[in-house]
Order: structure tokens, then sequence, then C-alpha cells
């Protein structure tokens, strides 16, 4: 890969596609368990313009605080006049590995060894995921930033001012289930995350208009597999109890994660394993 971010836009996707491809087939992506394993397979990659009205329209829909990409941006550059059609989002899907789901999909109340650790090693895979596509970007002269990196960034019970998920769906890369996973083409079991940077990439095609296109519960009124999966009731035809779930999973924190396994990290993933969208677009390709 060159140093210099190429000008076409066929050409960014590339180079960017290559700069994350780079770490991800890195030691750094490892699940930190005595047997040497990725904690991701194969990351998708997708990109949305900056100035996507959809950005505007999360305000409404996630929360007024939810950043738009400039926003985000001229957080890191207060110094920089950018307007959103000079940027563009760069999101990437990270799915769990087979071993990893195959092991959280035989769980019934807590979650599996592999799956605890690769939401504990994975996101930290992530950060540095992020980090490595920021430098990567800054050395070749874009200007670039990780908005969950800001300082300014939070995270609250139920939302936060980022939210990967809706940006990754901005980008083409998945629908919304009924238990607020992001069903995408290598599935639901899976981590997102992104960057925003100066350049005018081309946007990834966006196959959707309903943010419920992939789910069968909603698109063909026939799955309901997540709502059985899940062991407090979280979830039901009304939606995902999103206060329910986060004292679920802030009970397993504490009572069964940190003692279990010495770290912190809220894990628990069975919505999203043993389900049609576990591994795929539901009905589109066999389970891997």
């Amino acid at each position: 890969m060159g140093t210099e971010v190429p000008s076409d836009s066929a050409g960014q996707a590339t180079w960017i596609g290559e700069a994350i491809a780079r770490l991800c087939d890195s030691a750094h992506n490892s699940l930190g368990m005595p047997q040497a394993e990725p904690v991701f397979a194969a990351p998708l990659v997708g990109f949305a313009a900056g100035d996507d009205p959809l950005f505007e329209e999360f305000k409404k829909h996630v929360g007024p605080s939810h950043w738009t990409p400039r926003e985000a941006f001229a957080l890191a550059f207060p110094e920089l006049a950018t307007s959103s059609a000079n940027l563009t989002v760069i999101t990437w899907i990270l799915p769990h590995t087979r071993q990893t789901k195959r092991d959280n999909r035989r769980q019934t109340s807590l979650p599996a060894e592999r799956w605890v650790r690769a939401k504990f090693a994975g996101e930290q895979f992530n950060i540095a995921l992020r980090e490595h596509l920021v430098a990567a970007l800054e050395k070749a002269g874009v200007a670039a930033v990780a908005p969950t990196r800001l300082p300014q960034w939070s995270m609250a019970e139920v939302t936060s001012n980022w939210s990967e998920r809706h940006i990754a769906y901005a980008a083409g890369l998945g629908t919304f289930g009924l238990c607020d996973g992001l069903i995408t083409p290598l599935g639901k079991a899976m981590r997102c995350g992104s960057v925003v940077a100066r350049l005018s990439a081309q946007a990834t095609p966006r196959p959707y208009s309903d943010h419920h296109a992939y789910c069968e519960f909603f698109s063909e009124k026939r799955c309901d597999a997540c709502i059985g999966r899940c062991p407090v009731g979280a979830i039901s035809e009304r939606g995902h109890d999103k206060v329910k779930c986060h004292a679920y999973l802030e009970q397993i924190r504490h009572e069964f994660i940190e003692p279990q396994f010495g770290f912190s990290t809220d894990a628990c993933g069975l919505c999203q394993t043993k389900v049609p969208c576990e591994s795929h677009l539901p009905g589109r390709s066999r389970r891997q």
C-alpha cells in the first residue's frame, strides 16, 4: 500500500480497505486465549457521504445530541473550516469467528467464555483499528478522527452521541432487527467501528430504505427467534427493552464476568447467536 491516498474514489476505497485489512491480518487481532486465534474474521468496509441527510435524521431517531460527521470532525479540528460535503465516514463490520459463535449458540443464560473474551479483547482491537486508520490517513496528509475516541464522546444507558451501528446503517452495511442489533451481510454477531476523514470517497450504495428491511420479523412476520434467546425477557414483539437489557448486562458483569475472568465488560450476545441472522442476511446463504 502506498503512503499517499489516491485522488480517485475507487482508489481511496481500496487504499482504506487495505489499511483496515492489514491490521486485521496482524497479531493485534487476538482473542487472548492460550490457543492463538483471532478475535474477528475478515471485515466488511463501507463509506457514507458526510452530507448524507440521514445524519441529520439521527438527531430525531437516536437523540438530539447525536453528532453529524461535521460536528464530530469540528471537535477534533476546530481550526479547519470543513463542509459536510468534504467529509467521508468510513465504517467497518468485524464479524465474530465461527468458534465464538458456535460456543455462544450453546448458551441459554450466560455468555460463553469466547464471547466474553471477544467482547473485551475485541473492543481493545477495535480501538486499535480506529487509531491505526486515523494515523495512516494523517500520515498520508488526510485529517481524520475516530468520534468514539474523542473526550466528548459519551455512552449513556441506552444511547450515545455517536452510534456506530447507525453509522454502519447509513453506509449501507445493515439494518436493525427486533432486538436492535444490526443485521449485516456478515450477520448480526459482530462489532462495528468508524472514522470520519476529510476526503470525498464514493459512498457505498444503500440497498434499502426501511431500517428494518433485513429483519424477517418486520419484513415477513415469520421470525421471532431472538425473543426466546433473551434470558431476561428484554425482547418482545414490541421490541427491545434497553433498560432491562442494560440492567442484566451490569448484573452479569459484576456477578459473573469480573469474578470469573478478572476483567470487566458487558457481554451477553445470546440474541445475536442461534438466530437466522447470526452469520448472514436471513434466508440468503448457509450459516457459517
